[in-house]
């Protein structure tokens, strides 16, 4: 089993996006039984919250369903348990790096350094654009899958 944690700031928009769109598409290719994803905050502010209403919409409008998820708070821990710990952005690598300390397994990674044009994944928080955050997720999911599929051992 491949276990893929996703973790952006307050685990409402970017992280839960990446978590159902990573989720849909490995259940699309008949491997479900083995990757398992999730997605957790790298901050407090919004735990217990679900997902923010704009990235509930753009999952329904592909037919994902986020029910039953709300935030939750990345642990230490997570480093042991997870093969591949995927951030949104420079600050979450650097919230990370904190709360990891070494990544002497390169388990550490961005969602977007998976495909060809590797940048931090717009954060529809300040933007209000859930389709461009829409757009990079996809990409960067899809490029990991890819990239999984490729290197199956993290």
């Amino acid at each position: 089993m491949i276990r893929i944690l996703f973790m952006c700031h307050g685990n409402i928009c970017r992280s839960p996006m990446a978590e159902f769109v990573f989720r849909d598409m490995v259940r699309r290719r008949g491997l479900s039984d083995q990757m398992e994803t999730a997605s957790a905050a790298l901050h407090r502010d919004a735990i217990g919250c679900p997902p923010h209403r704009g990235t509930r919409e753009k999952l329904a409008q592909a037919g994902i369903s986020t029910t039953g998820k709300v935030a939750v708070l990345a642990r230490r821990e997570d480093y042991e348990r997870y093969d591949y710990l995927i951030g949104m952005d420079e600050a979450n690598r650097a919230d990370m790096r904190r709360l990891f300390g070494p990544d002497p397994r390169g388990k550490i990674h961005l969602l977007l350094d998976f495909t060809s044009h590797p940048r931090d994944v717009a954060d529809p928080w300040y933007t209000h654009d859930f389709e461009a955050t829409w757009q990079d997720v996809n990409a960067g999911c899809d490029a990991l899958l890819t990239w999984i599929l490729a290197h199956p051992a993290p």
